[in-house]
């Protein structure tokens, strides 16, 4: 007997606006930084300058290329390297030039040679950014400005943001660092007896956006399951509300170079060995 063919439906594509609105569109994070970038700018001034900024952005990007033709023979996608250089050009402080072409170097170059099983285990512009605050802390500093009173550029960022983040299925990780940031600030106000106001205000600077929304969600340097995610953010903010109570004015970067890295590390190290262990099943039977 013939067998009829039984027609399988295609999977109905998503909406084009579903898309474009992902992280998974690799192009709506550099958008979305320059937006925060030029609002930071235009309101309050967060740039250093101009060419700095160009600095580093032109150095992220060279040294991407670079790396990725001599390590993956290819060019890469730039898209991560220009959200490494525009982050390091708007967060670093430094009269001269070159701790911008620094950091934003040793961030790209940090994917490439600190890698554990095929991934690179921190935020390349996070760990450029502490590594020159530890090498370098006389000549960089990094932005310290608030939105001041002024609370709409901050409502328009966090809406556009969580907006992406949600397409992305990574929102989780902003609100339980943002949860607890907040929960744990009065705590410190408890213990520091300073005004809960001054503890919380750190949250709304330009710089923790970034922070919030492009280092801790990193998709190359998080966790794959939400539990894991969730509890690393939690264990950031907790790291980071003890270095602050031990006056480190650059807590939530050294929180996440601290946390993160292992964390990730661990995970990667456990699921290859499952995965060894599904391949290998009968490995520990006792020989007779």
């Amino acid at each position: 007997m013939s067998q009829q063919a039984i027609a399988v439906p295609l999977a109905a594509k998503p909406p084009q606006w579903k898309t474009w609105l992902s992280l998974e569109n690799r192009y709506i994070p550099p958008v979305f930084i320059t937006l925060i970038l030029l609002i930071g700018h235009f309101t309050y001034g967060i740039l250093e300058s101009y060419p700095k900024t160009l600095l580093a952005i032109g150095t992220a990007i060279a040294t991407e290329l670079i790396l990725g033709r001599i390590f993956l023979g290819k060019w890469p996608n730039l898209a991560s390297a220009y959200i490494s250089g525009i982050s390091v050009g708007i967060l670093i402080r430094s009269p001269g030039f070159w701790p911008y072409a620094l950091c934003a170097a040793i961030a790209i170059t940090s994917k490439y040679v600190l890698r554990f099983n095929g991934r690179h285990l921190w935020n390349p512009s996070n760990f450029g950014i502490c590594v020159m605050l530890f090498l370098a802390s006389e000549s960089v500093a990094t932005l310290s400005i608030q939105w001041g009173n002024n609370i709409w550029p901050m409502v328009v960022i966090w809406i556009l943001g969580s907006a992406i983040l949600w397409r992305a299925r990574r929102l989780q990780i902003s609100a339980t660092y943002v949860i607890s940031f907040l929960a744990l600030a009065f705590v410190r106000a408890w213990i520091t007896h300073d005004p809960w106001q001054s503890e919380i205000a750190p949250i709304t600077g330009p710089e923790y956006q970034l922070f919030i929304f492009f280092m801790i969600t990193d998709p190359r340097t998080t966790l794959r399951s939400r539990t894991g995610q969730c509890m690393v953010a939690f264990a950031v903010a907790v790291v980071e509300m003890f270095l602050r109570l031990d006056q480190s004015v650059y807590a939530p970067l050294y929180a996440l170079f601290l946390v993160g890295p292992p964390a990730l590390f661990i995970e990667t190290w456990m699921n290859k060995r499952r995965t060894q262990a599904a391949l290998h099943p009968q490995q520990d039977i006792t020989r007779s």
